[in-house]
C-alpha cells in the first residue's frame, strides 16, 4: 500500500539504524550482498519509490523519493547507492517497459522481491558512451542478440535483471543506441572477477560479458534512438541520488565526532569546548545544510532543461564536501579516528568512491564549463576602459 513521504523517510531512517548500521562491518567481512536486508527495504516500501501504485509502487515524485538515500546513507552510503540504482530501472522499467515485461517483472521489482541494476560503462571508454562497443542484432524474429561487455556493474551477479545500453549499428554517435533488460540468468551472461573494494565488499562490482545472448523484444526499454536520451536521464537522476545518500553519510561522520568530542577530556577541559575543535565541526555541519538544500533543488529540477545541470552542480560540490567531511571528522577523533569501530576511515573511502561513480567530479565540470559558455555568449560585452584599447601591432620591416 502507498504510503506518504513522512512515512517513507521514517521507514528508510529506522532501516538504516537498525538493519545497516549494526552490520554493514560484518557484511564486508563476508564480502556478500545482504539479500535479507534489501528484502526488509522492499518490505519497508523503499524498492518501488518512483513506480506507479498500479504496480506496487510508491508513486512518489522524484523530488521526494531521492530524500530516502539521505536517510539510507546514515547507515551506508554504498547500500544507498545500489538502493538507487535498483529504483531506477524499476522507475524506467514500470514507465517505459513493454506491457509483457510489467506483467512479467514489475511487481517482483517493486517489492524487492527481484532486484535491478543499470549497465552503461564499457571497460575501454569509463565516461564516454560514445564509444560503445556492445552490439544488439535485430533478428527476424524480434527477438535482440547481445555481444560485448560491460564495467563497473553493481550486485554483479546479485541482481535478477540488468538494464543494459546498446549500440544497433557501427555507424558513429548516439542515434542507434537502445536499452534493454536482460536476466542474470540468460544464456552467454557471464561475470568477471569482483573488484578489490574493501570499504564496500558487499557490494559485488565487475565487469559483465555478454556472448550471444538473445532476449525478447520484450524486455526492450527504450527502442532503437532514445538509448542514449534515457541514459542521460538516469545518470542525472543518479547524481542526485548519490548526493542525497553523500549527506546522510556527512551526517554520520559529524554525530561520531561530536559524540567523541564531547567525553574526549584534554587541555583541562573537553575537546568540544576547544574553539578550533568547534570550528572544524562547525564548517562541516554548514557544508551539510549547504549540500542538503542544493540535491533538493536539484531533485526539483529533474526532468526541466535545468535538472541536467542542476544534477551537475549537485554531483560536483556534495561528494567532494563528503570527503572533506570525513577527513575533518577523523582529524577530530586524532589517532582514534583511524580504528575501525569508529567507522570513519569507512566513511573517507565510501565518500571517495561517491566522488567518482555515476560521473566524476571532473565530468561535473565539465558539465557546469560548457553551461557558463553558453551564459557568457548570452552576454553583453564589457566596455574597454580608455587606454586599454586593443592597438594594432606595428608592422616589422623587412631586413
Amino acid at each position: 500500500m502507498p504510503q506518504d513521504l513522512q512515512t517513507i523517510l521514517s521507514a528508510a531512517h529506522d532501516h538504516a539504524t537498525a538493519m545497516i548500521a549494526p552490520n554493514v562491518d560484518a557484511w564486508n567481512a563476508a564480502g556478500q550482498w545482504p539479500r535479507d536486508a534489501s528484502d526488509a527495504a522492499g518490505a519497508a516500501g523503499l524498492t518501488g519509490l518512483y513506480a506507479p501504485e498500479e504496480w506496487g509502487g510508491q508513486g512518489l515524485p522524484l523530488s521526494e523519493g531521492i530524500q530516502v538515500y539521505e536517510q539510507l546513507g546514515l547507515g551506508d552510503g554504498a547500500y544507498a547507492f545500489a538502493i538507487s540504482m535498483h529504483n531506477i530501472c524499476t522507475f524506467a522499467g514500470c514507465g517505459y517497459g513493454t506491457d509483457a515485461f510489467k506483467e512479467k517483472w514489475a511487481r517482483d521489482l517493486t517489492s524487492g522481491r527481484k532486484l535491478a541494476n543499470f549497465a552503461l560503462t564499457e571497460p575501454q571508454s569509463g565516461s564516454d558512451p560514445m564509444q560503445m562497443y556492445t552490439r544488439a542484432k535485430i533478428n527476424d524474429d524480434g527477438t535482440w542478440t547481445i555481444s560485448g561487455s560491460k564495467a563497473w556493474v553493481s550486485l554483479a551477479g546479485e541482481a535478477d535483471l540488468y538494464f543494459t545500453v546498446v549500440k544497433t549499428s557501427d555507424a558513429a554517435g548516439y542515434k542507434d543506441m537502445a536499452m534493454i533488460a536482460i536476466p542474470a540468468d540468460a544464456k552467454g551472461v557471464s561475470f568477471g572477477p569482483r573488484y578489490d573494494t574493501p570499504s564496500y565488499n558487499f557490494l559485488p562490482m565487475s565487469e559483465m560479458y555478454l556472448d550471444n545472448v538473445v532476449v525478447s523484444a520484450d524486455n526492450i526499454i527504450l527502442p532503437v534512438g532514445q538509448g542514449f536520451q534515457g541514459s542521460l536521464m538516469a545518470i542525472d537522476i543518479a547524481r542526485v541520488s548519490i548526493a542525497s545518500g553523500c549527506c546522510g553519510l556527512m551526517q554520520t561522520a559529524l554525530d561520531t565526532a561530536l559524540a567523541y568530542s564531547k567525553n574526549r577530556k584534554m587541555f583541562g577541559g573537553k575537546n568540544l569546548d576547544l574553539d578550533g575543535i568547534q570550528w572544524m565541526l562547525g564548517e562541516v555541519a554548514t557544508d551539510l545544510e549547504a549540500s542538503k538544500l542544493l540535491y533538493r533543488k536539484a531533485a526539483e529540477a529533474l526532468g526541466t532543461p535545468e535538472g541536467p545541470l542542476m544534477a551537475a552542480h549537485a554531483k560536483r560540490f556534495v561528494p567532494d564536501a563528503a570527503v572533506k567531511a570525513a577527513n575533518t571528522c577523523t582529524q577530530v577523533l586524532g589517532g582514534m579516528g583511524l580504528l575501525q569501530p569508529y567507522g570513519l576511515d569507512r566513511l573517507s573511502r565510501l565518500a571517495q568512491m561517491l566522488r567518482i561513480v555515476d560521473g566524476t567530479t571532473e565530468i561535473s565540470r565539465v558539465v557546469i564549463g560548457r553551461a557558463l559558455q553558453k551564459r557568457a555568449a548570452t552576454l553583453a560585452d564589457l566596455p574597454v576602459p580608455q587606454g586599454f584599447q586593443e592597438k594594432a601591432a606595428p608592422a616589422v620591416a623587412a631586413e
